[in-house]
């Protein structure tokens, strides 16, 4: 099975895949609106491949074939500061450095 990648030119690390190059009939308007002008990536051939990096295979087999599309979004980034503003209260008696 091959799938047809596009990057989003709006969105970082955000992608699309499709069955069917520059097949975009399946995807809503709001989405297709909100990922912005589709820029081609690459060809993956699904059955030559064990496993993909960031995409459950069996996940993006799935929703090619429920929904005609497979939309792949970064994962939430990590606040740093909030993070270590939690880990100040929940140790309050830790010194600070001067």
């Amino acid at each position: 099975m091959l799938v047809y990648v596009y990057k989003s030119l709006k969105k970082l690390d955000t992608y699309l895949y499709v069955p069917k190059k520059a097949d975009f009939t399946a995807l809503p308007e709001a989405l297709f609106k909100t990922f912005g002008p589709p820029k081609f990536v690459m060809i993956l051939a699904l059955d030559k491949r064990e496993k993909l990096a960031i995409v459950d295979k069996q996940k993006l087999r799935e929703q090619l074939a429920q929904k005609g599309f497979y939309l792949q979004i970064p994962p939430p980034t990590q606040n740093l500061l909030k993070q270590h503003l939690a880990d100040n209260e929940a140790a309050p008696n830790v010194t600070k450095l001067k």
